[in-house]
């Protein structure tokens, strides 16, 4: 009770967390600790343990609330760039790097061949943190002066799914540090990378849930078969960005 009677304090003194949601983890929690009274009153022997895993479920609870509601909301800017492939919006704060949205697709089914290399910011505030610095700097030189983008410095992230230790993390920095400019991985090697060679399921699960495409680039994970496989801009974007770095790589190497 008393450990139940912390946690929910700890809760409550997070800044900004909505009256619904308090009642919602103080449910929760309870129905965590009432799974267990039975069992410990009835068993001393896995008192400690039952306690424990309770403790342990409570405090990822008030983690995963302190990251959405807490005293550290960020600030959100938000920058427009006009690219080949159509208008790509980035989000971040003074952190860094929240998403890359592709919001527009000008590409058409048959968008195979190079595009304009332009890239320009078109909204956007006058002053942009450094993180928001960064990803445009990096995204203008992928599409225009790739051999630029392995010497520019990469962008923090501040996204959720960063900050929790979990497979999706592991395959996205796993692909990010392994799979580079015109180089192509399948779903099932991939998963051999990140340390797990039968979720190959996983790592396509992994790959829907990049906030950062292009800069991780999940464009690059195909099928075993060699088919391009799917992607949250659409096939035929990813294919467009898969020529795109494979042309690049091929006017690099005369």
């Amino acid at each position: 009770q008393i450990a139940y009677e912390e946690e929910l304090s700890a809760l409550a003194a997070a800044a900004a967390v909505p009256t619904c949601v308090r009642g919602v983890l103080r449910l929760r929690l309870w129905r965590c600790l009432r799974g267990v009274l039975v069992v410990v009153f009835l068993n001393p022997f896995c008192r400690a343990a039952k306690l424990l895993r309770v403790l342990n479920m409570a405090s990822r609870l008030h983690q995963k609330v302190a990251l959405k509601y807490g005293k550290t909301q960020c600030k959100k800017m938000h920058v427009m760039l006009n690219s080949p492939v159509g208008r790509i919006e980035i989000s971040g704060c003074e952190t860094g790097v929240h998403e890359i949205q592709l919001k527009e697709n000008v590409l058409s089914q048959n968008s195979t061949k190079e595009a304009s290399v332009t890239c320009e910011v078109c909204e956007g505030p006058e002053e942009m943190t450094e993180p928001l610095k960064q990803c445009t700097a990096w995204l203008q030189a992928y599409f225009c002066e790739p051999w630029m983008t392995e010497k520019l410095p990469m962008p923090p992230f501040h996204h959720p799914v960063f900050e929790q230790d979990s497979f999706t993390r592991q395959v996205l920095w796993t692909l990010l540090r392994d799979v580079k400019f015109g180089e192509a991985v399948s779903y099932k090697q991939l998963a051999d990378l990140a340390g797990n060679s039968k979720a190959a399921r996983a790592v396509g699960g992994a790959m829907r849930s990049n906030p950062v495409p292009i800069i991780i680039p999940c464009h690059r994970v195909i099928c075993s078969s060699g088919q391009t496989g799917n992607y949250g801009g659409g096939t035929h974007l990813k294919q467009w960005l898969l020529s795109h770095e494979k042309l690049q790589k091929e006017k690099l190497a005369y």
